[in-house]
């Protein structure tokens, strides 16, 4: 059994969610986003390439920075590993449902996001690899698991990809970009073109962010 999402107000998550990301937006030098358009009246997944402690920030920044901006969301959801949420009881409060990887259960925690999605103005963050890589890496493995959320949802969802990134050059703070990337809707959903769209972005954004040297090969 899943222990589902009880959010508070999302009054207090959306305002709870912009002090932290005053507080951890001190420790960055700058974070530029290239902005796309959010269709109306639509739910939204946010996929983001996952590597680091500070990924859960990111897309909270995105999230109210960018995409609210656009279109008011109504709910913030995340999907935890049920260990971490038996852990930190609080989770439940913020909009994390639980997923057990391998286990039965899995099919109700796809099943519960899909029917989030079924709702204009919610969002749901999700990390397509399910496990941290290095920001480094060339190719984005994607899990099973976003293409049987998709695949159930009944109402109208944009699909949203940014591959998030950091450098220093000069400044002592890191600089985060994000490179988003409007990934269609539920309804012209394929998932094998999903992949090699999102990789090949991926790629691109990482070609951006060199600025002299041209790698030999296919290195890039």
């Amino acid at each position: 059994m899943i222990i589902k999402a009880k959010p508070l107000p999302f009054m207090f998550i959306k305002w709870g969610s912009l002090f932290l990301m005053w507080f951890f937006r001190r420790r960055f030098n700058k974070m530029t986003i290239n902005h796309i358009d959010i269709k109306p009246n639509h739910s939204y997944i946010l996929m983001c390439n996952h590597f680091g402690f500070l990924d859960g920030f990111f897309a909270y920044y995105l999230a109210f920075k960018m995409i609210d901006k656009q279109q008011n969301l109504k709910g913030l959801y995340t999907m935890s590993v049920k260990k971490q949420m038996e852990k930190n009881w609080w989770l439940k409060y913020c909009g994390s449902f639980s997923v057990e990887p391998g286990r039965w259960s899995i099919k109700e925690s796809l099943e519960y996001a899909a029917e989030l999605m079924n709702t204009p103005g919610n969002i749901l963050l999700f990390f397509p690899q399910a496990e941290l890589e290095s920001q480094h890496i060339r190719h984005i493995q994607f899990k099973e698991g976003i293409h049987e959320i998709v695949n159930r949802i009944k109402g109208d969802c944009q699909l949203i990809w940014s591959s998030n990134l950091l450098e220093y050059f000069e400044s002592t703070k890191p600089s985060t970009y994000f490179n988003l990337l409007d990934c269609g809707t539920n309804h012209n959903f394929n998932f094998e073109e999903l992949k090699q769209k999102v990789n090949a972005h991926h790629l691109q954004s990482m070609k951006k962010l060199v600025r002299f040297t041209k790698e030999p090969g296919n290195l890039m």
